[in-house]
């Protein structure tokens, strides 16, 4: 089927929109103000691609276009005239030639900027990783609600002050050196590493798996590496990174439906990757201080590269990981995964033994992979009824359509074998 107009500009905007932002951050220095310029390049694009067709090099034509919306509103401001000058002199319109040079760069990469901006201090945890998802992942409030577990209004409204708190505070658009840059590194790292999750499993959507996000993820966190190559935390999430996406060509099948960890084709995982992963987890190893989170799930997920069979994965192992994880990380969705392991170490009924206790966790009432999971352990103890219902929950909170129709079909198999 042929994508519309429609479709290939939302394509467009996912792919372009964070590096535009991020252009039109350094510029006008004011995030609030550059997603918004952003979003009128947009309904431009909408109004007149349809007619015109999309250009060669859409995301030139947006970052010109959101120039031009730039300048226009500092003159209907009545700047003073030195002010647009400076703006005019340091801020050429960007040509289809030299749009990826000028958003190329090291620590000076508009992107990376753009996020410890939004990672500052000033803002909440909650605030920090909401309004950096928003802008450099492009996900909608909805997304991230549901990647946090909280509504979307919440969502919505910390995205809102945030915003008005940075433009307020007239923060600098720059990467942090020394002290500040160490004090910022934990939001910015989980602001990627929940980028990278959103490509790797998509919350929503017609698509199970976002690659061109989990790239991006991937390229913000090799520059992180390059940058503080002494942070054993960076490494480990850069090696997180690296083994998962070395699964990207056996997670779908052609027509995209969802393949499990357990039925993909292992062949056919990315050993270069795998090795850069395995590469990055001994750097992180290496640095002679305790595994943090990032570097434990890189752990756990080499025990899965290293395996040339699901059946030969070291299970045991990977339980022992969960329980080191659940100490520097406590979570529910830690436990959750926690059960799975030691089911398939130590056989079902133990697993489903610590999903049950799960069952009674508020902030698990609405997830998905709780109902999913204990239907899968219900359904190796030949308990298919049950198993049923639990699929049929599953498929009724998740907001990803490829992962409703498996679901479903688990259902469906379920009912078959009654």
């Amino acid at each position: 089927m042929i994508p519309s107009v429609a479709q290939r500009i939302d394509a467009i905007w996912r792919i372009e929109s964070a590096k535009l932002i991020a252009g039109l951050a350094r510029m006008v220095r004011d995030v609030g103000l550059a997603e918004d310029l952003a979003q009128d390049a947009l309904v431009i694009a909408l109004e007149k691609w349809p007619e015109s067709g999309i250009p060669d090099n859409p995301g030139a034509w947006l970052m010109t276009t959101a120039k031009r919306r730039a300048i226009d509103l500092l003159r209907r401001n009545k700047l003073r005239d030195k002010k647009y000058e400076e703006f005019g002199r340091g801020s050429a319109l960007y040509t289809e030639d030299d749009l990826e040079s000028a958003m190329d760069g090291t620590i000076q990469d508009d992107l990376l900027r753009l996020i410890f901006t939004t990672c500052h201090p000033i803002l909440s945890r909650e605030a920090r990783v909401a309004l950096t998802l928003r802008l450099l992942g492009g996900l909608t409030t909805d997304e991230i609600a549901h990647a946090f577990l909280v509504s979307e209004a919440t969502v919505a409204q910390r995205i809102v002050r945030a915003k008005r708190t940075l433009s307020s505070a007239q923060i600098a658009f720059e990467a942090p050196e020394g002290e500040q840059f160490r004090e910022r590194l934990s939001e910015v790292l989980e602001v990627i590493y929940l980028m990278f999750n959103e490509g790797y499993a998509a919350t929503s959507g017609a698509n199970w798996i976002r690659p061109l996000l989990c790239q991006e993820a991937l390229r913000l966190g090799r520059i992180l590496a390059e940058t503080a190559p002494d942070e054993p935390e960076i490494h480990g999430l850069v090696a997180l990174m690296e083994i998962q996406s070395s699964r990207f060509r056996t997670r779908v099948n052609a027509t995209g439906e969802p393949i499990l960890l357990m039925d993909q084709n292992r062949a056919l995982w990315d050993q270069l990757l795998i090795r850069r992963g395995l590469a990055a987890l001994e750097r992180a190893k290496s640095l002679g201080r305790p595994l943090g989170p990032y570097a434990l799930q890189a752990a756990i997920t080499a025990c899965h590269a290293q395996a040339r069979s699901a059946s030969e994965t070291d299970w045991a192992r990977i339980a022992a990981l969960y329980e080191a994880l659940s100490r520097v990380m406590p979570s529910p969705i830690v436990e959750l995964n926690r059960a799975v392991a030691i089911s398939m170490a130590f056989g079902p009924a133990f697993g489903l033994q610590l999903v049950d206790q799960l069952t009674a966790e508020p902030t698990l009432k609405d997830y998905h992979l709780l109902p999913s999971v204990r239907g899968d352990l219900l359904l190796k103890l030949n308990r298919l009824d049950e198993a049923r219902e639990e699929f049929e929950r599953a498929a009724s909170l998740t907001r990803n359509e490829r992962e409703r129709e498996l679901l479903l079909k688990r259902a469906e198999e379920c009912r078959l074998r009654e």
